[in-house]
Order: structure tokens, then C-alpha cells, then sequence
């Protein structure tokens, strides 16, 4: 069963409807994979908008005769399996209140409406459309984008209006948006009322010049019809989908909607549909009659092999490509695609229930035995696929939110040629706020209208023609007729964030000392001893202008400090690194002389392994000098990442001597991590190998997650992750490293001992030998 609504003249265009539907079955039947040896058969039936038509239908279907049979089907052989339908929410929840006193499957390809999700209410119906959360982001974003702060809202009264609206208040607020006025409209059924005429002429004197349109059909098309009759000009119309709204069939360029806006899941193209579209005709499918209707209404002429002699055989290349523009069958719609994908999925919900018949008997038995309809519904909530156009399909509904819009351009041309030109898309989650891409030059504006100034321009008077863009230190008021100053920003002292940072990079600091201070006081016990006692001093000493660098990020940049900041990070944290290295390679040097014939023991004497620190330092200071000399850092400014703000920044010079410093550093970091990993298991009493890769897993996880949340962000916050960072690594350094010894020393001081050594010793020779 596929319902449409074609039957009226100004709906003939959901016809399209009923070819993708023909279109996806023969796609199946043709396919060898997908139901092999099966051939998929179907019912047509055309539901008006009437609660009373459509229960009738239902039940003519569900009797299988002419005449109502209630609760009883007279077909013996009923062949049906699941019903495709539901250009509306209301037509979906009728018949699927009825449907579901028999389990019966029904499939939808209307527009996403939250109160068709309910499982306890409708456990038998599965809607195709995605989730539309990111709606009204989408809208917010090309509101914005042209400046347009005082709108008009018209929702459909009804629980779907109710949702919309309460989002996109709550947006608009955050936003400072502000709602002329909010108009919901009763799903009539009798046109042009009296309250058709006050509507249209509301918003006539009307004073926002943007009008929102969201709903459901049978409430829009009240509007449509009034919009063409009634002529509003001037007025920018925002639809919020194509299957939305029932744009009327228009035979004039000075429509209400022209130049409007619609906003429309992005759909990849069927292959082959827009072919199939153009080849179609009525000799093809000689039991529609609606096929034949359309056909002779408007193209006035009988396809090859056709019973009408009084009508005039069409020519050959005769096809739905010329019927009149304003019935466009050729675009493909988002319900059509919808059905197509409809098709498929029960399609292949029933290809896996045969499947599972085959395996419990033979291929015969399966034959015989057909799959009852309820049988479907645990395949139906497993089907997933990827169609012809490349596209995952799914009926699980937390899968299809939906992160995509096309932005597509009302175009009205004379003789009835109606076009939506695609002039940019919205994609949700894109960073620095470009989600949003319009191409302006392609906009066809309303008659009458003129374009507001975006948010960086300005407009002497009111309805000028141009607009001037404001100097870069400034920005328009909130009336877009005057410029004001911006303000000068940076992350400072006295800023919340700017003070957390300062408080705990001193405290680190503090600790660090502490740290120090108790590693010399007990410099003469094992545990400082071990691993190169001046290893463990040289690298707390380092650890301190680590902290302490960080101060100089925030606070008002000068030139002084915008090269203070890079090339003290980066020479700190070689000398912080490269000396984990050789404590590293100590560790191993220590075991290495313990085992017979090595004759290395000069190596560890000598101190060789400290001269990783100078060597990897000269080469990171090689590094900065080359850095200074090309392209050092300088002050800027950021005029754009925060309205009204001039954020004042160290631009790096640069980019890519900056990625040198910093992967020189994380070269070395890898290092120091693979070495220490390799000797993590080394027997020795005081064996730090373990601590050692834990401090620089965690000194690599920091920085590999700097540099997306880097450049996701702008402005202060930049810095500020920066600044985060470099804390964040350091505090992994100090604490993995000296924590446990620290917890030796001030807890534990008896391990801290030559009599703790003998025993740990001993105790560890003794579970070494009993393993034997």
C-alpha cells in the first residue's frame, strides 16, 4: 500500500511518489542477490487528506474486497507484508492505530515526527526520515548570517509546532533574536475563510520582513493557497523543508514564496531514477489509471499501444520532461527518496527472514511457507544497508540524526517554472562556526525585497540599496546605522580564567621546589640515589621554568614575550625530556653491568648517558635560532573571533618552524616512552622504568590532544589551552616520576634504608627460587 495525494489539480506532483515506489521494485526484482527467485508484487491506493477516507481505505485493504468486512479478511491468499504510507503524521497514526490490532508492519516516508517514536503506542511503525535536532542550529545559522533579528514565526498548532517553537525560542533568545510575532495555524480542511483573509493581512502590515514556515502539511496549505492569492511582496519566506510544504503549483513569477528559502535533508541521487523518471509512461503501467490521467491531462496526447482514438498519438521522445513547469516530476523530492529507501529496507527485511526459513528447512519449504506479517518486525529493527546512492539506511531512529541541510532558493519564472536552485548547505559540528556556506551571488531575492546588511555591515538609511562594512576595529550597532568601538581583549591577570592558570602554575611551582628541597635533604638514601641521583635534580630544575613559562602567555603580549613564550617552551621541555631519556638509558646501563663478560661498566661511571640532555638541547636550540631568523614571532590581532573584541595574540610567525619545535619535542617524547617501556621490567630494587613510561604516556596524551583542541579553538581560549597543556604535561612529569618516591620518603621511610634494601632484596631472591 503507498498512499499519495495527487488527485486534486494542484497535487499532482506527489505523483512522483508512486514512480520512485514502481522504480525501487523493479530495482529489486532485477537484483540476484536481494531476493533471489522471488518477485516483489504491490497495491496502490490513493488516501485523500479525510479521517474517514482514510479509515475506509484501510479497511477495504485490511477486508480485501470492495465492501467492509471488519475483522475479517476474504483474500485466503493474502500475499501483503508491510505497508509503505504516510505523507503526514496524522495519516500515519491513524491507519497505524489500526494496523497495530494486527501487527502489522507500516514503514513511513513523511517528514520525522517525534510522536510516531512512541514504541508502546506504536510498536509497529518505523519512520525513514532522520531526526531533525539540528533544525533549528541550521536556521539560527542563516538568520545570522544575514543579520535578520526580527522575524515572524507560523507553526502548525499542533505537538510537532509545540516542539519547534520551544527550541527555536530558546535559540533565538541566546542569539538576540527577537519574534515579531508567532502565528499557529488550525490543520483546516475548508479554504479561503474569512480567516484566510485576516491571516494574509497580518502579514501584509506586518513589521519583520523574515517569515518562518513549519508544520504540517495540512496546516501549510492554507498558507500556500492564500500566499499566491493574496500577494505579499517584500517578504522573505524560510520553509523548513520541501516535503514540508506543499508549494503550490504556480503559474506566475510574483508568488509570495518566490525567493524564499528552504532548508531540506541532503540526499545523495539515486542512480538511474531521474533516467527511469524521464522514460516512464502509461502503456508501461496500463492498471494506473492516475499514470494515464496525469499523462493525457497535460502532455493532450495517448502513448503507443493506448485505447484513447480520439486523442492524438504522442511522439517518440514524448516523456514527463515536458510537462509544464509548474508540475516538476523530475526532482526528486525527500519523500520519494524515502520510499525508495522504504522499499529497500523491507526488501530486505524480508530477504533475511527467508534466509532464516532456508537454514531450518529446504529451499521449497521456504517457498510454501510465506513470511506472516508480524514475523518481520525483528528483521525490520535490524535492517541496515547501504543504498545504490552510497547512503547507510537504517530503521533504528538513534542512528539517523540528521548533521546535513541543502539551502535551496525558491526561483518562480514566468510560464509556471518553479526551480529550488541549491545555493549553500549546513553541516552541524563544523568547527570555528562554518557550518554554514551560502553562495550569495546565485539568490534570487522576493520582489521588493531588500537585502539586509550582514552582521559586519552597516546601512545609513532605512531600505538602502548598499551597505558599508564597518572599519576592523569596529562593529555595527544593534540598529546596523552606526559603528562602535571594539574592545581591546587578552587573557589577563585579572580574568577568572587568566587567574586559575596563574594560581596553579604557581603552586606547581611551589611543589616542585618542595619536591627539590626534599630530595636534597634526604640526597643520601637509597631511593634518591638510585637512576643518577643529579638526573633527578636537573630534571626538578628544569620542571620549574616549565611551570613558571606559562606566566608568560598571559597578561598583555609585547614583542618581548611573544618570543619569550615559544622559545622558552620549547628549550625547557627538551632539557625536561631529554633528561628523562637518560635516566632511561641509566636504568638500562645499571642492569646491563650486572650480567657477566659486559664490559660497559665505564659507560655508567663516565656519566655518558647525561650527555643526551646538551645533545638534544643543541639541536632543539639549532631549531628556535633557525625560527628567529626566518620568521619570529610577532603581536597581532584576532578582529573576528569575538564580536566587538579585538583580541590581542602572538601569531607564531612561522607555522611551520612552530610543528618543528613541537615535533622535535614529541620525537623525543616517543623516545624516552619506548625505551622506558622496553626496560619497565628490569629487576632492580629501585627500577623507576615503570614511572617513567607512565609520565611520558601521559606527557604524549596531553599533546596529542592539544593539537585538535587547538585548532578547534580561537581567540583567548587558544592561548588558554596552550597555557593548560604545558601544565598539564608538566604535572605528569612531576607526578608519575618523584610521586612514589615521595611517598617513600615522607610514608615509608624504613624501605628508604640500607636494612629495607636487604630485605626487599632478599625477599625477591626468595620468590625467585621457590618459582623453581
Amino acid at each position: 500500500m503507498c498512499e499519495g495525494c495527487w488527485s486534486s489539480p494542484w497535487l499532482w506532483k506527489n505523483y512522483q511518489y508512486v514512480l520512485a515506489f514502481y522504480f525501487a521494485l523493479e530495482e529489486i526484482n532485477k537484483d540476484s542477490h536481494l531476493l533471489p527467485n522471488v518477485t516483489l508484487g504491490f497495491h496502490v491506493f490513493n488516501s485523500i487528506t479525510s479521517d474517514h477516507f482514510t479509515l475506509w481505505s484501510t479497511l477495504i485493504w485490511l477486508s480485501g474486497t470492495g465492501r467492509l468486512f471488519p475483522n475479517y479478511n476474504c483474500e485466503t491468499h493474502s500475499k501483503s507484508a508491510a505497508i509503505i504510507a504516510g505523507t503526514t503524521a496524522a495519516f500515519s497514526a491513524e491507519t497505524g492505530t489500526l494496523l497495530e490490532l494486527y501487527k502489522f508492519p507500516q514503514v513511513t516516508y513523511g517528514p520525522f515526527d517525534s510522536s510516531l517514536s512512541d514504541k508502546h503506542q506504536y510498536p509497529s511503525l518505523y519512520q525513514m526520515a532522520p531526526k531533525d535536532s539540528t533544525l533549528v542550529q541550521a536556521m539560527m545559522s542563516l538568520l545570522l548570517h544575514f543579520g535578520w533579528t526580527w522575524v515572524a514565526i507560523f507553526i502548525s498548532e499542533d505537538m510537532k509546532g509545540e516542539l519547534f517553537l520551544r527550541d527555536l525560542k530558546a535559540e533565538m533568545l541566546k542569539k538576540g533574536i527577537c519574534a515579531a510575532f508567532t502565528e499557529k495555524l488550525p490543520a483546516t480542511k475548508i479554504m479561503y475563510g474569512p480567516s484566510d483573509i485576516n491571516f494574509m493581512a497580518r502579514i501584509r502590515v506586518s513589521s519583520a520582513n523574515v517569515h518562518i514556515l513549519y508544520g504540517e502539511v495540512g496546516s501549510l496549505i492554507t498558507v500556500d493557497i492564500a500566499a499566491e492569492f493574496y500577494l505579499t511582496t517584500g517578504k522573505v519566506w524560510i520553509m523548513t523543508a520541501k516535503w514540508d510544504i506543499v508549494v503550490y503549483e504556480m503559474n506566475h513569477m510574483l508568488h509570495s514564496f518566490h525567493g524564499g528559502f528552504s532548508l531540506s535533508p541532503h540526499n545523495a541521487e539515486v542512480p538511474g531514477l531521474r533516467q527511469f523518471l524521464a522514460t516512464s509512461n502509461p502503456s508501461r503501467y496500463p492498471e494506473d489509471f492516475y499514470f494515464s490521467k496525469l499523462w493525457l491531462s497535460f502532455l493532450e496526447c495517448s502513448p503507443p499501444g493506448s485505447f484513447c482514438g480520439k486523442i492524438g498519438v504522442c511522439s517518440p521522445n514524448t516523456s514527463l520532461q515536458f510537462l509544464p513547469g509548474n508540475i516538476d516530476l523530475m526532482t526528486v523530492s525527500d519523500s520519494s527518496y524515502f520510499i525508495y529507501n522504504a522499499v529497500h529496507a523491507v526488501a530486505h527485511a524480508l530477504h533475511q527472514r527467508l534466509l532464516e526459513e532456508t537454514e531450518m528447512c529446504s529451499p521449497e519449504c521456504a517457498q510454501q511457507h510465506r513470511p506472516l506479517p508480524w514475523q518481520l518486525h525483528p528483521f525490520l529493527k535490524k535492517t541496515e544497508f547501504t543504498n545504490s546512492a552510497g547512503s547507510l539506511v537504517s530503521l533504528d531512529e538513534e542512528r539517523r540524526h540528521l548533521a546535513q541541510y541543502d539551502i535551496k532558493n525558491t526561483v518562480n519564472f514566468p510560464a509556471g517554472l518553479g526551480l529550488l536552485v541549491k545555493v549553500g548547505e549546513f553541516v552541524s559540528g563544523s568547527p570555528h562556526d562554518e557550518g554554514l556556506v551560502i553562495n550569495e551571488e546565485r539568490i534570487e531575492w522576493p520582489v521588493g525585497f531588500t537585502e539586509p546588511c550582514k552582521h559586519k555591515d552597516l546601512s545609513n538609511s532605512t531600505d538602502a540599496d548598499q551597505c558599508t562594512r564597518c572599519p576592523t576595529h569596529e562593529y555595527p550597532n544593534r540598529g546596523r546605522d552606526g559603528c562602535l568601538p571594539k574592545t581591546v581583549d587578552f587573557l589577563s591577570f585579572t580574568d577568572p580564567l587568566g587567574m586559575a592558570l596563574i594560581c596553579t602554575a604557581l603552586s606547581f611551582s611551589a611543589l616542585t621546589a618542595a619536591v627539590l628541597g626534599l630530595f636534597v635533604r634526604h640526597r643520601d638514601t637509597p631511593i634518591v640515589k638510585a637512576n643518577n641521583r643529579a638526573l633527578s635534580y636537573t630534571l626538578l630544575i628544569s620542571l620549574l621554568p616549565c611551570f613558571l613559562c606559562t606566566l608568560l602567555f598571559i597578561g598583555r603580549p609585547n614583542a618581548a614575550t611573544c618570543i619569550l613564550q615559544q622559545i622558552t617552551f620549547g628549550l625547557v621541555f627538551t632539557v625536561a625530556v631529554s633528561t628523562v631519556l637518560a635516566k632511561t638509558i641509566t636504568v638500562i646501563l645499571a642492569f646491563m653491568i650486572t650480567k657477566p663478560g659486559q664490559s660497559i661498566r665505564w659507560l655508567l661511571v663516565s656519566g655518558a648517558s647525561n650527555l643526551v640532555i646538551p645533545i638534544c638541547s643543541l639541536i632543539q636550540i639549532i631549531l628556535c635560532a633557525v625560527w628567529l631568523g626566518t620568521s619570529p614571532p610577532f603581536i597581532d590581532t584576532d578582529a573576528h573571533s569575538e564580536h566587538g573584541h579585538i583580541i590581542i595574540v602572538c601569531n607564531k610567525g612561522s607555522l611551520a618552524a612552530f610543528y618543528c619545535v613541537l615535533g622535535y619535542l614529541g620525537s623525543l617524547a616517543l623516545l624516552s616512552f619506548t625505551v622506558a617501556f622496553l626496560a619497565r621490567n628490569l629487576p632492580d630494587t629501585f627500577n623507576e622504568a615503570k614511572f617513567l613510561t607512565f609520565s611520558m604516556l601521559v606527557f604524549c596524551s596531553v599533546w596529542v590532544t592539544f593539537l585538535p583542541v587547538y585548532h578547534s579553538t580561537k581567540g583567548k581560549v587558544m592561548v588558554a589551552v596552550e597555557v593548560f597543556s604545558i601544565l598539564a604535561s608538566s604535572a605528569g612529569l612531576l607526578g608519575c616520576i618523584f610521586g612514589p618516591k615521595c611517598y617513600i620518603i615522607i610514608l615509608k621511610p624504613k624501605k628508604n634504608s640500607v636494612t629495607g634494601l636487604k630485605n626487599k632484596s632478599n625477599l625477591k631472591r626468595n620468590r625467585h627460587s621457590s618459582s623453581f
